[in-house]
C-alpha cells in the first residue's frame, strides 16, 4: 500500500488538545501555545499535531526562543519529524531566533535526527513540588534532553 503524502497545517488548540489527549504517552494536554500545527493525510485525517509556546524554563524564556511543548501522532510514518520541521519553519517566519524541546533520555530522538535538530544537553529530572508549594507529580521524573534545530 502507498503511503499518503502528509500536508502541514494550522490546528486550534482545542483541537489540538484533544488529540493529545488521546494520543500522547505520558502528558496531558497543554493549558497554552504560541500556535500549534498539524500534519494530515491526503484523505484529511489528522495524523498528528504540536504545540508550540513559551519556554518552560524561565532562562530560556527570553522572547527570542519558543518551545515544542507537545507532539502527538497516531504512529504515522515520518509525520513526528514532518512536524518538527514545521515548527522551526514556522518559528522562523515568525521572527522566533532559537526553538527548543525536550525528550526523555529514554527516548531515540529518531525523529528529531531526522528533522535535522541536534541534542543541547541533558536536564537533570526532577519534581516541581516544594516544601512551600507541594505538588503532585503527574510527569516522568527522568532525566531529560534539550534538543534544537541545526
Amino acid at each position: 500500500m502507498k503511503q499518503s503524502r502528509l500536508h502541514i497545517r494550522t490546528i486550534t488548540l482545542r483541537d489540538a488538545n484533544t488529540f493529545i489527549h488521546q494520543q500522547h504517552r505520558h502528558h496531558k494536554p497543554v493549558t497554552g501555545h504560541k500556535f500549534s500545527l498539524s500534519v494530515i493525510d491526503d484523505e484529511g485525517r489528522v495524523r498528528g499535531v504540536a504545540t508550540i509556546g513559551r519556554p518552560v524554563a524561565r532562562h530560556r524564556d527570553d522572547g527570542a526562543t519558543v518551545e515544542v511543548t507537545r507532539v502527538a501522532t497516531d504512529g504515522c510514518p515520518n509525520a513526528c519529524s514532518a512536524l518538527y520541521g514545521a515548527a522551526w519553519r514556522a518559528a522562523k517566519a515568525l521572527g522566533y531566533e532559537r526553538l527548543g524541546t525536550y525528550t526523555l533520555v529514554s527516548e531515540p530522538g529518531t525523529s528529531l535526527r531526522a528533522a535535522g535538530w541536534r541534542q543541547v544537553h541533558v536536564v537533570r529530572g526532577r519534581s516541581w513540588s516544594a516544601p512551600s508549594r507541594r505538588r503532585h507529580d503527574a510527569h516522568p521524573l527522568e532525566d531529560k534532553v534539550l534538543w534544537e534545530p541545526l
